[in-house]
């Protein structure tokens, strides 16, 4: 029978590393915008649906 605590605190610790790494990231994108000069916004053309016939 499997030992399911082991699976599940090795779940558990698996899905908290890879939450501590996103708001890492998060993280050094939001200081990377703060320290970015800011400059005028790009607009992006929005994309037209083809009319129907």
């Amino acid at each position: 029978m499997p030992d399911y605590k082991e699976l599940y605190l090795t779940l558990f610790d698996a899905t908290e590393k890879a939450i501590r790494k996103l708001i890492a990231a998060q993280q050094k994108c939001e200081e990377l915008c703060l320290r970015t000069p800011l400059q005028e916004p790009v607009l992006l053309p929005f994309p037209q649906e083809p009319e129907e016939k």
